[in-house]
């Protein structure tokens, strides 16, 4: 059976908010409890890891991972601008204690997509604030947990805003034009759409498909925000004091990109002041962006806004976390549905592992340090697939290191089934199943199997 080198790091990743539970003092906290909520339910007690980290370590190490990237959460860290709880950086060096009495190499996330609910009513991630505060937190962290870590991945996906800005300007785009065909069908002005066109099964359909294509790498409920945001102006001025949370995740402006990378500099540089020995990156959603004829101009228009304009703010860093699940295909018009016929996914992507090394090889081309897969998953009900999606893309991870490629690293996403942001826990990526009554956990073959590939 293929295996890597001891010191490859195979692991699995979770995110703070989508397993610990009970994260009050965040912004997506708040609006998951909002009456015109986007959520499709609350987070609650997620999977408990807050309190079962120990169980979870364990239940990696025995089979066979050396590695866990998960985050710390900014908003259980300092719940009210400027005031820092210390109990809570002792429960993460407990956590990263933990990995190490394990023989489980810690990879931190100091931002993964939650926020404080202070810093979203001060701006949030539009606001020029933001990357001092940012930068404020990071000081706050490795100034006690620096010691400790020898990885430390600044901001996770920071590119998701533009994708989800990009998400919903098609959106849009699409309910405009089944707006005028239905408004053109009834014999009336065919710039004015009849007052029910929207509520139509194509246009919900519409909604559904451009949130769910594998053009964006999370799961969003897009159709629920749009119909919600009128209602939920009122009620966020209400809770955050404005009536646009800024969220992480929130469609983002090119000031806001631009934002976003000042704070990973930040970050890094307070990183590198406090501990030079720490290899610091970002990580990047990132899609196999295939040019069928005729689609070469908005092929590289699209890695251009995913990857190669970030490159300047990412080239001082050791590493860079590839994120990628899927393809995205594209011709004349723009990104196309997946292939009929093509196997989905629970999220309705297009199963298609071998992604991933296309990605890699195409990163490599413009970064010149370090990668490490930090995600790559699937989310289904078989787990039999998902052991054939673990082994074709650690195939291709494993073709990238014989041809050169500074490869250190996969993470399998999830470790654990838990809550898949607006879908809610709908959507199992777990190498471990919960049972959320109990929060039992139940390991499956695929955990095993991804253990297996350790040299």
């Amino acid at each position: 059976m293929m295996t890597f080198e001891k010191d490859f790091l195979i692991g699995a990743a979770t995110a703070a908010h989508q397993v610990e539970g009970n994260n009050i003092h965040s912004d997506y906290w708040v609006q998951e409890h909002m009456v015109h909520t986007d959520f499709l339910e609350p987070s609650g007690e997620a999977v408990d890891h807050y309190n079962r980290y120990g169980e979870d370590i364990r239940l990696m190490s025995r089979a066979g991972l050396n590695a866990y990237r998960f985050s710390i959460e900014w908003a259980r860290v300092e719940p009210e601008e400027g005031k820092f709880d210390e109990a809570e950086i002792s429960h993460y060096r407990d956590v990263i204690r933990t990995c190490r009495d394990n023989g489980i190499e810690p990879i931190v996330t100091l931002l993964h997509f939650t926020s404080p609910k202070w810093l979203i009513s001060k701006g949030g991630w539009e606001s020029d604030e933001t990357p001092e505060y940012f930068a404020r937190y990071t000081r706050y962290v490795i100034e006690r947990l620096g010691s400790e870590l020898k990885y430390v991945c600044t901001i996770n996906e920071a590119n998701m805003g533009i994708q989800v800005a990009a998400i919903a300007k098609r959106y849009m785009q699409q309910m405009m034009a089944k707006m005028q065909a239905a408004g053109s069908a009834q014999g009336g002005d065919s710039g004015k759409a009849s007052p029910d066109a929207s509520k139509s099964p194509a246009a919900t359909d519409s909604g559904e498909k451009a949130a769910q294509d594998g053009t964006v790498q999370m799961g969003l409920n897009l159709e629920k925000m749009m119909a919600n945001q009128k209602a939920a102006e009122a009620e966020r001025m209400e809770l955050f004091g404005v009536t646009r949370t800024e969220c992480f995740t929130s469609p983002r402006t090119p000031h806001g990109d631009e934002l976003v990378m000042e704070a990973h500099k930040a970050a890094r540089a307070v990183i590198r002041e406090l501990a030079p020995h720490i290899r610091v990156g970002l990580t990047l959603s990132l899609h196999d962006i295939q040019a069928l004829p005729g689609g070469e101009e908005n092929a590289a228009k699209e890695w251009a806004d995913e990857f190669t304009h970030y490159l300047p703010a990412i080239q001082g860093d050791d590493f860079l976390g590839v994120q990628n699940y899927t393809r995205t295909r594209i011709d004349a018009s723009g990104s196309l549905p997946v292939p009929e016929g093509a196997e989905l996914t629970q999220m309705d992507y297009e199963f298609y592992p071998q992604a991933l090394a296309n990605v890699i090889r195409r990163v490599a081309e413009d970064f010149k340090g370090d990668l490490i897969v930090t995600e790559n998953g699937i989310a289904t009900a078989d787990d039999s697939r998902r052991v054939a999606f673990i082994e074709t893309a650690l195939a291709g991870v494993k073709s990238c290191l014989e041809e050169g490629l500074p490869m250190k690293g996969y993470f399998y996403w999830s470790l654990l089934d838990n809550f898949e942001w607006q879908k809610g826990f709908s959507m199992t990526f777990g190498l471990i199943a919960v049972d959320r009554t109990t929060q039992t956990r139940h390991p499956k073959e695929s955990l095993g199997y991804l253990g297996s590939f350790r040299g």
